[in-house]
Protein backbone atom coordinates (compact mmCIF):
# COMPACT_ATOMS: atom_id res chain seq x y z
CA UNK A 1 0.00 0.00 0.00
CA UNK A 2 1.49 3.20 -0.84
CA UNK A 3 1.52 6.33 1.53
CA UNK A 4 1.02 9.89 -0.02
CA UNK A 5 1.59 12.03 3.33
CA UNK A 6 4.95 12.87 2.00
CA UNK A 7 6.78 11.38 5.75
CA UNK A 8 8.82 13.40 7.24
CA UNK A 9 10.28 16.22 5.46
CA UNK A 10 12.14 19.29 6.00
CA UNK A 11 12.56 22.32 4.05
CA UNK A 12 15.74 23.24 5.93
CA UNK A 13 18.69 21.48 4.23
CA UNK A 14 20.71 24.14 4.59
CA UNK A 15 20.58 23.39 8.29
CA UNK A 16 23.17 20.76 7.97
CA UNK A 17 25.63 22.99 6.22
CA UNK A 18 25.27 25.68 9.37
CA UNK A 19 26.04 22.95 11.43
CA UNK A 20 29.26 21.75 9.80
CA UNK A 21 30.53 25.47 10.38
CA UNK A 22 29.34 25.35 14.18
CA UNK A 23 30.83 22.64 15.10
CA UNK A 24 34.21 23.63 13.13
CA UNK A 25 34.28 26.73 15.27
CA UNK A 26 32.99 25.64 18.50
CA UNK A 27 30.70 28.21 18.80
CA UNK A 28 27.37 25.88 20.17
CA UNK A 29 29.66 24.01 22.45
CA UNK A 30 31.11 27.19 23.73
CA UNK A 31 27.91 28.91 24.15
CA UNK A 32 26.27 26.15 25.78
CA UNK A 33 28.72 26.16 28.77
CA UNK A 34 27.44 29.79 29.31
CA UNK A 35 24.46 27.99 30.77
CA UNK A 36 24.28 26.35 33.96
CA UNK A 37 22.26 22.81 33.92
CA UNK A 38 20.34 22.40 37.35
CA UNK A 39 17.98 19.74 36.11
CA UNK A 40 17.88 16.61 37.65
CA UNK A 41 20.30 14.37 35.28
CA UNK A 42 18.12 11.00 35.52
CA UNK A 43 15.80 12.93 33.55
CA UNK A 44 17.44 14.42 31.44
CA UNK A 45 16.70 13.49 27.43
CA UNK A 46 18.08 16.94 25.72
CA UNK A 47 21.87 17.99 26.65
CA UNK A 48 21.88 21.72 27.24
CA UNK A 49 24.30 21.24 24.12
CA UNK A 50 21.28 19.78 22.02
CA UNK A 51 19.01 22.74 23.28
CA UNK A 52 21.19 25.08 22.26
CA UNK A 53 21.81 24.01 19.32
CA UNK A 54 18.20 22.99 18.49
CA UNK A 55 17.73 26.99 19.68
CA UNK A 56 20.48 28.76 17.25
CA UNK A 57 20.62 26.65 14.32
CA UNK A 58 16.53 26.94 14.13
CA UNK A 59 16.77 30.93 14.30
CA UNK A 60 19.13 30.88 11.70
CA UNK A 61 16.58 29.24 9.30
CA UNK A 62 14.63 31.84 10.29
CA UNK A 63 12.16 30.68 13.16
CA UNK A 64 12.69 33.12 15.28
CA UNK A 65 9.50 31.87 17.89
CA UNK A 66 9.51 29.32 20.48
CA UNK A 67 5.82 28.41 19.06
CA UNK A 68 7.66 27.44 16.29
CA UNK A 69 8.85 24.57 17.69
CA UNK A 70 6.36 22.63 18.59
CA UNK A 71 6.17 21.69 14.63
CA UNK A 72 10.25 21.72 14.28
CA UNK A 73 10.48 19.11 16.98
CA UNK A 74 9.63 16.55 14.21
CA UNK A 75 12.16 17.64 11.87
CA UNK A 76 14.63 14.89 11.36
CA UNK A 77 17.22 17.23 9.66
CA UNK A 78 17.40 19.79 12.86
CA UNK A 79 17.11 17.18 15.02
CA UNK A 80 20.54 15.65 12.96
CA UNK A 81 22.06 19.26 13.36
CA UNK A 82 21.30 19.32 16.66
CA UNK A 83 23.33 16.65 17.96
CA UNK A 84 20.29 13.97 18.74
CA UNK A 85 21.18 10.13 17.69
CA UNK A 86 17.78 9.17 17.61
CA UNK A 87 16.61 11.48 15.02
CA UNK A 88 12.72 10.36 14.82
CA UNK A 89 12.16 10.46 18.27
CA UNK A 90 11.10 7.16 18.29
CA UNK A 91 13.57 6.03 21.03
CA UNK A 92 12.07 8.49 23.83
CA UNK A 93 11.32 7.03 27.20
CA UNK A 94 8.07 8.79 27.86
CA UNK A 95 4.96 7.32 25.31
CA UNK A 96 3.88 10.77 24.70
CA UNK A 97 7.41 12.50 23.33
CA UNK A 98 7.96 9.43 20.73
CA UNK A 99 7.98 10.52 17.82
CA UNK A 100 9.36 14.21 18.91
CA UNK A 101 12.99 13.98 18.76
CA UNK A 102 13.36 17.73 19.89
CA UNK A 103 12.13 19.32 22.56
CA UNK A 104 9.17 21.49 22.44
CA UNK A 105 8.45 25.24 23.25
CA UNK A 106 8.19 25.09 26.70
CA UNK A 107 11.44 22.69 27.48
CA UNK A 108 13.07 25.08 25.18
CA UNK A 109 11.38 28.21 27.09
CA UNK A 110 12.73 26.79 30.46
CA UNK A 111 16.43 27.02 29.43
CA UNK A 112 16.19 30.82 28.38
CA UNK A 113 14.72 32.03 31.24
CA UNK A 114 16.98 29.79 33.54
CA UNK A 115 18.58 32.00 36.40
CA UNK A 116 21.80 32.72 36.73
CA UNK A 117 24.06 32.41 39.36
CA UNK A 118 25.62 35.41 41.41
CA UNK A 119 28.18 35.32 43.08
Amino acid sequence: MAAFDGGRLSTDGGVLLLREVAEGSGMLRRFARCFVDHRNPELIEHTVEELVSQRILAQACGYEDLEDHDVLRDDALLAMASGKRDATGEGRRRKRDRGHALAGKSTLNRLELTPTNAT
